[in-house]
C-alpha cells in the first residue's frame, strides 16, 4: 500500500525547534526523498518516515495518550520501533524503552516501576510475555504492533497529527540500566540532552548526509538511539536497521546495504576480529563508534579491516556520551576528550579533584542546561546518592593523561582491591585477550582474608593451556600483582542484551576453579 506524504507545510507553524520531533520535521523538509530506514523488508524515505510517525501519533492520541504519559515500547529492531518512538515523542509522552530480553518479573518491573499507562508490544514478542501482560494492572492499555507492512497499512487511515509544541527540557525517554548487580534504575532524559549529544557526535565523526549507519545493537538502548538515530536525524543520513548482531553475517550485511559506519560495544568488535582472523576490507565501512574497545582489537580493526574506532566514554545518564575520540583529537586506548558542553573531573574519596595521571571516580556536570539525566525515575535515593557537591558521580573509575585524554578503568564496585593495589578488570581483560588461546574473558574480585580481594579470571578458551603458560605470556605485559590467582573455564561469559558482563553471576559461580598458586 503506497504511503501518502502530506508533510511539512503544516509543521512549520511552530517556532520551537528544540525537540526530537521538530528535528524530524526539519529533516523531512530538507531530505524529503533521501532514504531514512532500510531493513530486510522495507525502505522508507524521510518523507515516508515523517508521515508514518505523525499518523502513529494520531493513533496514540485517539487511544488517549497525552503529554506526560509514560508509554512502554517493547519492540525489536524494525521500522515500527522508530515510528513509534517518534510518535510517542510527538504526543509529549515519554517512551519507556523496555529491554526485549526481559521476561517474567523483570518485564513486569519495567512496566510497573515506570508507571506506564500504555504498552506497545511487537507481535513477534507477545508470546514471550503474554502471561505477564495478563497480570499487569488493568489501567495499562495494550496496543499490539503487527509486522511492518501490516503496521503501515493499519495506521494509513489516520490523519497526520499536528506537530506538538515541546520544549527541549521536556522528558522524552526512560531507559533502564542493565541491573547486573541489583534492581535496574530508570534514567529519565529530555529532548535537549539527546539533541546536544547528537550534534556533537556529528561534529566529532564528521557524519555526512550520504552516510549509511548500520544498527546492530538493540534500539531500546541509548547507544544506537544517540550514536546512530540522532546522528541520522541531524544529517539526513540512512539508518540500516538489522534485527540483531551477527558476527558471521556482519560484513555480508555491510556489503549488501553499503554501510559506511556502525555503533558498537567492545564485545561485538572482539567477536568480529575473532570471526575473521585474516581481516576483511571488501566493504565501505570506515568508522565505528562506541565503548569498550581493547587496544589490541582497536589496532586489528584499523590494520586488518580498514575501520577506524572512535572510542568514547558514556552512559545513559549522560545522554549517551561525555567524551570521545574525534578526527581532531584522537588517541588509541583513550576515550578521547571531554565535550565542550560538559565539565568532567577525576575525584578522590573526599571529592577533591585529582591531577592528570591519578585515577579516581569520574564526576561531571553540565556547562549548558539539560545535558544530563533529569532524574532516576521515582528513585530519589538513587538520584540524591549520585549527586554530591554539585557533581554527578558516575561510580566509574578513570584518569586523564597530560594532554586531556580520558581513560576509563572500570566501575568502582568492580575494581579489584588487592593488597593495597587497585586493579582495573578492563585493563587485565584486555591484556589477557591478546593471548591467542583465549577467546573471551571476564575478571572479577573474590574475597580473600589476607589480600582483601583476589582475582578470578573467567575464561572461554580457544584451546587448552596451563596457568604457567598464561603467566609467562602476561609477564611481558602487566605487573605480577595483576596476575589472576584463580582461573575458571566456561563455555561462555554471561552478558546482558547490551553485552555488559554479568559479573555478579561470575562471582557467585564457584564451580571448577583452578588455583594458579598451587601445583
Amino acid at each position: 500500500m503506497p504511503i501518502v506524504f502530506i508533510g511539512p507545510a503544516r509543521w512549520q507553524r511552530s517556532a520551537l525547534m528544540t525537540s526530537i520531533v521538530h528535528k524530524l520535521a526539519e529533516c523531512v523538509t530538507q531530505y524529503s526523498q533521501a532514504i531514512a530506514i532500510e531493513t530486510d523488508d522495507v525502505s522508507l524515505s524521510w518523507a515516508e518516515l515523517g508521515t508514518l510517525s505523525f499518523k502513529m501519533s494520531a493513533r496514540l492520541r485517539n487511544a488517549g495518550v497525552k503529554k506526560g504519559d509514560h508509554v512502554a515500547l517493547f519492540c525489536g529492531n524494525r521500522a515500527a520501533f522508530l515510528i513509534s518512538w517518534f510518535a510517542i515523542a510527538n504526543r509529549g509522552a515519554v517512551t519507556v524503552c523496555v529491554n526485549t530480553g526481559l521476561v517474567s518479573e523483570g518485564f513486569q518491573y519495567a512496566i510497573t516501576q515506570s508507571k506506564s499507562s500504555y504498552l506497545l508490544v511487537d507481535d513477534t514478542l507477545y508470546p514471550q510475555v503474554s502471561e505477564e501482560i495478563s497480570s499487569l494492572p488493568p489501567e495499562v492499555q495494550l496496543i499490539r504492533i503487527e509486522d511492518d507492512r501490516h503496521f503501515f497499512q493499519d495506521i494509513q487511515q489516520e490523519e497526520e497529527d499536528d506537530l506538538c509544541e515541546l520544549h527541549g527540557s521536556d522528558p522524552v525517554t526512560l531507559i533502564y540500566t542493565s541491573g547486573t548487580t541489583g534492581r535496574p534504575k530508570g534514567v529519565l532524559n529530555c529532548h535537549q540532552a539527546y539533541i546536544a549529544s547528537g550534534e556533537r557526535m556529528v561534529d566529532a565523526l564528521r557524519i555526512r548526509p550520504e552516510e549509511r549507519i548500520m544498527i546492530v545493537l538493540p534500539l531500546f538502548h541509548a547507544n544506537p538511539q544517540i550514536y546512530a538515530v540522532m546522528s541520522a536525524l541531524l544529517t539526513g543520513s540512512t539508518m540500516v536497521v538489522r534485527p540483531k548482531f551477527s558476527a558471521s553475517r556482519f560484513f555480508e550485511d555491510a556489503r549488501q546495504f553499503k554501510a559506511t559506519m556502525f555503533t558498537y560495544v567492545g564485545t561485538i568488535l572482539a567477536m568480529i576480529a575473532a570471526r575473521f582472523p585474516e581481516g576483511d576490507t571488501d566493504h565501505n565501512l570506515d568508522r565505528c563508534v562506541g565503548g569498550g574497545c581493547s587496544e589490541a582489537t582497536w589496532l586489528k580493526l584499523q590494520d586488518s579491516f580498514g575501520i577506524k574506532p572512535f572510542e568514547l566514554y558514556g552512559m545513559s545518564e549522560t545522554a549517551g556520551w561525555a567524551s570521545a575520540n574525534s578526527f581532531q583529537d584522537y588517541r588509541i586506548g583513550s576515550c578521547g576528550k571531554v565535550r565542550d558542553d560538559l565539565e568532567l573531573v577525576i575525584v578522590d574519596k573526599e571529592d577533591s579533584i585529582l591531577p592528570a595521571g591519578e585515577s579516581g571516580e569520574i564526576a561531571l556536570r553540565p556547562r549548558l542546561p539539560f545535558r544530563l539525566l533529569m532524574e532516576y525515575w521515582d528513585n530519589p535515593v538513587a538520584s540524591c546518592g549520585a549527586s554530591r557537591n554539585f557533581w554527578f558521580h558516575t561510580g566509574d573509575i578513570g584518569r586523564f593523561d597530560e594532554d586531556g585524554f580520558l581513560y576509563f578503568l572500570g566501575r568502582d564496585r568492580e575494581i579489584v582491591r588487592k593488597g593495597g593495589e587497585n586493579i582495573s578488570p578492563i585493563e587485565l581483560e584486555q591484556a589477557m585477550l591478546e593471548f591467542p588461546k583465549i577467546r573471551d574473558v571476564a575478571v572479577v574480585a573474590v574475597p580473600d582474608s589476607i589480600m582483601g580481594d583476589e582475582i578470578k579470571a573467567c575464561i572461554v578458551a580457544e584451546e587448552q593451556f596451563s596457568a604457567t603458560e598464561l603467566q609467562e605470556f602476561l609477564s611481558r605485559r602487566i605487573p605480577k600483582f595483576m596476575f589472576p590467582r584463580y582461573l575458571q573455564f566456561l563455555q561462555q561469559i554471561p552478558r546482558t542484551e547490551t553485552e555488559k558482563i554479568k559479573r555478579n553471576l561470575l562471582q557467585e559461580n564457584h564451580a571448577n576453579i583452578i588455583d594458579a598458586q598451587k601445583p
